[in-house]
C-alpha cells in the first residue's frame, strides 16, 4: 500500500537558518538525555515540572454553556484498544461511535441539493446547499448553553476528486465551481432528540461559505497594493476560502477557520511563455509552475498567477466567522499573517489581550503568535468584534537552555513588525504581513517539522505543539536527533511569568513518536519513553484539550503497516496525561482516512471529531459499507453510561 506524497513535505523555505533538530540535538548530547531500559522505549529526559492552576484558555473545551469541573481521580479513566486495519471505526469500550453529516448531506429539504444522489452527478448549485468534502476542523457554539442543541460549524479542507465527479475530473464550468462549493466552511443546526443527534433540516443558521463566497479583506494589509486586482482595485473583497485545514474560536463566540494549502489551486495555462515566470514570493509559497489537477486556471482568471499575480495574496489567511449571523461577511483578518494556517488557538492574558497561537505547516516552516493591541472585555460585542485587526505578529526562535542538565530548551519570540531594523528591506507592514514567511526568514526564526495544530492548557497555559514529520531529512548529522523524521514529535512550551504576551519562553519535547514494536538501527525511532508498544503512532496532527485537562492527539500519519509504521494500524485518537505523561489509544479510524478535529458539548459528555479522506487510496467504502462511495463524516462519541469523555 502506497501513502500518498504530502506536499507539505516538500519544503519551500530556502532560508539557512538554525532547524529546530539541530537544537533538540545539542540537548540530547549536553544535558544527558538518556535512553530509557525497558520495551525498546527510547527516551528523551524531560522535564517534569509542576503544573500550576492560572486560568486562561485556547484549547476546544467546552465553548459556552458553562463547563465541567476536572474529574477527580485518575486523569485517563477509559480502557485503550489495540491498533486495528478493518474498514470501520472502533472505539474505548464502553463508548459508541456514530456518524453524523457526511459529505453531501443535504441542508435543506427543497431546491437544489435537497437529495443526496451518491454517484457524483450532483452540480455546482447542489453542492452549495450540501455538506462539503474533506471535514476537518470543527467546534460546536451552544444555542442557550445547551449540550443538546448548538451550531456545527467545520472545514472542508479539500476534495477528492475520484469521488466527488463521476468520471473524477474537472472538465467544466460546473465541475470547477462544484469543486469550489465543496470547499470551504458548513455552519450547520444539530440537535440530540431522543438521544440521537441530527442536523435540523432547513433551520435558517444552516449556511454553506465556499470558494465562492464573499469575503472581506481586513487589518494592515487590506487596500495593500499587493491585494489589489483587476476585478478588486480596492484590495478588500475577495471571493471564497480554500484548503480550510483546522480552526479555532474566540470566546466572543466567532469562529476561525485556517487557509492551508492555497498555493495547490493556483497555476498558469501560459507554460510556454518563458518570460513569464513566477516571482520569489509565489515559488516561497509553492505555486506551481504550469497547470494544476483542479484545472481552475483555465476557468478563472483570478487563479492564473500570470493574469492576476496578487491573487493567491488574498489566500493563506486566519478568516474570522460570526456563526451565529447569516448575514455577516466572513472577513480575512490580515494582522494574524499569511502561511499556511493550521490551526489557532487563543489565550487571554491579565490584562486582556489576545494571543493567537499559529503554526505554519510545512517542512522547515515556523510557529507565531499574535498578541492583540486591543483587550477583551467579557460581553461587550462592540468592542471584541475587531480585536484580531490590531496588534503584533510574532515568530519563534527556539534556543538552548542557560542550564546544563535542565533537558528543556529557551525562546524567544521575534517581533515581525516595520518597526524592526532587521525587515527594512520590506516597504511596510503590509508587506511584511503579505510575505510573512520571507520577513521570518530573514529574522532567523527556527525552522520546525511541519508545526501542526496548537493548543493551550486549560489551567495551566502551557501550549503544545504537534510537529507531524519530516521525512525529507536524510541523514544525521548535528542537525538532526535521528535520521529522517518519519514519526513526528509534540513540543511544548511555558511563556515567560505565565504570560502569554511575554517575549521569552522555555520548552521541551512532551513526546517523539516511533515505533517500539520492530527492529530500529538509531534507538530514537522508538520513540520516548511514553511510546510503547500498546500505543505506538506516527504522524501526530490534530490536537486539543478538554475542560478537564486531557490532551487528545490525533494521526495523520502512513497507515501502510509495513516497513516503519509495521504494526501502527489506521490512523488514531490517543489521549494523554500531561503530568504523567502516560498515553493511551482511544480510538482507531476506517481505511485510508485521517482522524482530525475535535470538539465537545459544554456538559463534556459528548465529543464530536471528523474523519477525513476515508480510502482516499481507493480501498474503502466507509461509513455505507458496500460498494458505495467513501464520504468524510462527523463521528459523535458518547459514552454509554451517560458520563464525561475520557472517565
Amino acid at each position: 500500500m502506497t501513502h500518498p506524497i504530502d506536499s507539505e513535505d516538500l519544503p519551500t523555505n530556502p532560508s539557512h537558518n538554525e532547524h529546530f533538530q539541530r537544537v533538540v540535538e545539542r540537548a540530547v548530547n549536553r544535558r544527558g538525555f538518556l535512553l530509557k531500559t525497558g520495551v525498546g522505549a527510547a527516551a528523551v529526559g524531560f522535564l517534569s515540572a509542576g503544573l500550576t492552576g492560572c486560568g486562561g484558555g485556547g484549547s476546544d473545551a467546552p465553548a459556552a454553556g458553562g463547563s465541567t469541573p476536572p474529574a477527580a481521580g485518575p486523569l485517563l479513566g477509559f480502557t485503550a484498544i489495540p491498533t486495528d486495519t478493518g474498514d470501520r471505526v472502533t472505539v474505548a469500550p464502553g463508548y459508541t461511535a456514530t456518524v453524523l453529516a457526511p459529505w453531501g448531506t443535504p441542508l435543506f429539504s427543497t431546491g437544489p441539493g435537497s437529495t443526496w444522489v451518491g454517484d457524483g452527478s450532483e452540480d455546482a448549485a447542489a453542492q452549495a446547499r450540501q455538506m462539503g468534502d474533506n471535514h476537518d476542523g470543527i467546534h460546536y457554539f451552544a444555542i442557550n448553553g445547551k449540550s443538546d442543541e448548538g451550531l456545527l460549524v467545520m472545514n472542508h479542507e479539500y476534495t477528492n476528486l475520484g469521488t466527488l465527479f463521476t468520471n473524477g475530473v474537472v472538465d467544466s464550468l460546473d465541475d470547477a465551481n462544484k469543486d469550489l462549493n465543496a470547499h470551504g466552511v458548513a455552519v450547520v443546526h444539530i440537535k440530540r432528540t431522543a438521544g440521537t443527534w441530527a442536523v435540523v433540516v432547513d433551520s435558517a443558521y444552516n449556511r454553506r461559505i465556499t470558494g465562492n463566497t464573499l469575503m472581506q479583506l481586513t487589518g494592515p494589509a487590506a487596500g495593500d497594493a499587493l491585494l489589489q486586482t483587476s476585478a478588486d482595485p480596492t484590495g478588500t473583497a475577495v471571493f471564497g476560502t480554500l484548503n480550510n485545514c483546522g480552526n479555532g474560536w474566540t470566546p466572543w463566540g466567532t469562529y476561525l477557520t485556517c487557509e492551508e494549502n492555497f498555493n495547490q489551486y493556483f497555476g498558469t495555462t501560459n507554460t510556454a511563455n518563458p518570460g513569464q515566470t513566477r516571482d520569489a514570493n509565489m515559488v516561497r509559497y509553492g505555486l506551481s509552475s504550469g497547470t494544476t489537477s483542479r484545472k481552475y486556471e483555465q476557468y478563472f482568471d483570478r487563479f492564473d498567477w500570470q493574469k492576476e499575480p496578487n491573487e493567491a495574496n488574498r489566500f493563506g489567511w486566519i478568516v474570522e466567522i460570526d456563526p451565529f449571523d447569516v448575514n455577516a461577511t466572513p472577513k480575512k483578518r490580515t494582522a494574524l499573517g499569511r502561511i499556511k494556517h493550521e490551526n489557532a488557538a487563543y489565550a487571554i492574558a491579565a490584562d486582556g489581550r489576545v494571543v493567537v497561537y499559529m503554526g505554519d505547516d510545512q517542512a522547515n516552516d515556523y510557529v507565531y503568535k499574535f498578541v492583540s493591541t486591543g483587550r477583551y472585555i467579557a460581553g461587550d460585542i462592540v468592542n471584541n468584534r475587531n480585536l484580531l485587526d490590531s496588534g503584533t505578529l510574532y515568530v519563534a526562535k527556539f534556543n538552548d537552555g542557560a542550564t546544563t542538565g535542565d533537558m528543556m530548551g529557551t525562546g524567544e519570540w521575534l517581533p515581525l513588525t516595520a518597526a524592526n531594523p532587521a525587515l527594512s528591506a520590506f516597504s511596510s507592514q503590509a508587506d511584511i504581513l503579505v510575505r510573512t514567511r520571507q520577513a521570518a526568514d530573514a529574522l532567523g526564526a527556527t525552522p520546525m517539522d511541519r508545526p501542526e495544530w496548537v493548543t493551550v492548557h486549560p489551567q495551566t497555559r502551557e501550549v503544545y505543539v504537534t510537529l507531524t514529520n519530516n521525512s525529507g531529512r536524510a541523514t544525521t548529522n548535528d542537525a538532526n536527533p535521528r535520521t529522517g523524521n518519519v514519526y513526528g514529535q509534540i513540543v511544548r512550551w511555558r511563556e515567560a511569568g505565565n504570560d502569554p504576551t511575554a517575549l521569552t519562553f522555555e520548552w521541551d519535547i512532551f513526546v517523539l513518536a516511533g515505533n517500539p514494536t520492530i527492529a530500529q538501527a538509531n534507538p530514537l525511532n522508538n520513540g520516548s519513553s511514553n511510546v510503547t508498544a500498546d500505543n505506538t503512532f506516527n504522524s501526530p496532527d490534530g490536537l486539543g484539550f478538554d475542560n478537564a485537562g486531557r490532551l487528545w492527539i490525533q494521526t495523520d500519519g502512513n497507515y501502510s503497516n509495513t516497513g516503519n509504521y509495521a504494526n501502527q494500524g489506521n490512523n488514531q485518537m490517543l489521549c494523554a496525561d500531561p503530568v504523567t505523561k502516560e498515553i493511551r489509544r482511544f480510538l482507531v479510524g476506517p481505511v485510508e482516512c485521517e482522524v482530525t478535529g475535535l470538539t465537545f458539548t459544554p456538559d463534556s459528555k459528548t465529543m464530536f471529531i471528523n474523519i477525513q479522506h476515508p480510502g482516499e487510496g481507493g480501498n474503502s467504502h466507509w461509513p455505507a459499507g458496500g460498494t458505495a462511495r467513501p464520504r468524510s463524516a462527523t463521528l459523535v462519541i458518547t459514552k454509554n453510561d451517560g458520563g464525561v469523555i475520557g472517565t
